[in-house]
């Protein structure tokens, strides 16, 4: 079996759009073939570049999930000869239908799997729920130590007054007479390229091949309501922004009998006032002062996990950073944590007393600084820093 299109990639089976994006851009760059030495660059730069085409594209991607890898490149290699003879039948080249040709061709071999032609799929079958999608705001210290949190989410679930039929259990029944029970229509229709067979799912029994007499009044017939659930969501340590958590069976519920889909949860990071977090780490700023950065001292320096001691060797820098090896972030489903990188910045005091003005006035005299007091020692102090 070939790489499905995830894996050429490298992404999961919910990435969104940004995600495949940024996946076949670095794919891209790493597969052309002209920057790329492989043997078989040309071949897998195709591959990912047929992938994104495929992922991107809503319906085809609907398609690819419900049919899988090999069955979906069979109809789209099966749609393509199709379309070639077609072509060859009418005699249309590249201005002519020769293109809609080869949709139609793909159009009617999906149908076949999709609800078309005389091997559709009937909706009288279990059908799993789709899948819902929504959104948690969490801080970081919660990305931090992974916790459980509560989730409310409005979501259609299954009418429990008619357990999702859609009717009363009472309601007298007969067969559609639109369809003739068969919860399918077939029309017929005159195509360039000869008669083409189009079936679909009755609109009056919506595929029953039954139709009641009352409809249900809590849900008017649809089998489901929506209602407001609260759900305990756990967020694993090291989540990162945007990510997204899948909760099996807490989506829409299935069609008879069928499975509920699962529910999307995306986890959206607040920005933290003291630490910036790149990738698993973290970086924040330091201050210190001037006096600790000429002759070093030990700080106390705040993390996500309490307050921890960095030396500043003497001779420290206003804007130099320091690493604070495994103080970052926990690696998401890996073993350690990231690093904390903290830059120091240099405070200036604003208010000096007598001695410490005397005492940096034979400072700067020492130095050779020529410094006048009268238009304000101190900021030129600070403008030197």
């Amino acid at each position: 079996m070939s790489e499905d299109f995830y894996s050429a990639l490298g992404v999961s089976r919910d990435a969104d759009e940004e995600e495949i994006k940024q996946a076949y851009r670095k794919k891209a760059a790493e597969y052309h073939p002209d920057v790329s030495d492989e043997p078989d660059a040309e071949e897998k730069f195709k591959r990912v570049k047929k992938a994104k085409e495929v992922l991107l594209d809503d319906e085809k991607r609907r398609m690819y999930d419900q049919m899988g890898h090999e069955r979906f490149a069979e109809a789209e290699k099966r749609g393509a000869t199709d379309s070639d003879r077609g072509a060859g039948a009418g005699g249309m080249g590249a201005g002519g239908m020769g293109g809609a040709g080869g949709m139609g061709g793909m159009n009617d071999i999906f149908e076949q799997f999709f609800g078309g032609g005389g091997r559709s799929r009937s909706r009288s079958g279990p059908q799993q729920g789709s899948d819902l999608k929504t959104r948690l705001r969490i801080d970081l210290g919660d990305a931090y130590e992974g916790v459980t949190k509560q989730l409310s989410v409005t979501r259609p679930e299954r009418c429990p007054d008619c357990d999702g039929a859609g009717h009363p259990p009472d309601a007298d029944a007969r067969t559609c007479s639109a369809c003739n029970g068969q919860g399918q229509r077939t029309t017929v229709r005159q195509t360039p390229l000869g008669r083409v067979q189009q079936t679909e799912t009755c609109p009056e029994c919506a595929g029953e091949g039954t139709v009641y007499s009352e409809r249900c009044s809590t849900c008017r017939g649809d089998g489901q309501v929506k209602n407001e659930a609260t759900l305990q969501v756990e967020i694993p340590a090291g989540i990162r922004d945007g990510q997204t958590l899948r909760m099996e069976r807490e989506g829409a519920p299935g069609e008879n009998g069928g499975p509920n889909g699962d529910l999307l949860v995306e986890i959206r990071i607040d920005d933290h006032d003291r630490f910036e977090r790149d990738g698993d780490d973290l970086r924040t700023r330091q201050p210190i002062s001037f006096t600790q950065a000429v002759f070093g001292d030990t700080v106390e320096v705040p993390t996500l996990d309490g307050s921890v001691e960095m030396d500043v060797p003497a001779g420290t820098q206003s804007g130099e950073t320091f690493r604070l090896r495994g103080k970052g972030m926990p690696r998401l489903q890996r073993r350690g944590h990231g690093d904390m990188y903290v830059q120091v910045r240099i405070v200036t005091p604003e208010d000096l007393n007598d001695e410490q003005r005397e005492a940096l006035e034979a400072f700067a005299e020492a130095g050779g600084e020529d410094i006048d007091v009268e238009q304000g020692f101190f900021e030129k102090l600070r403008q030197s820093f």
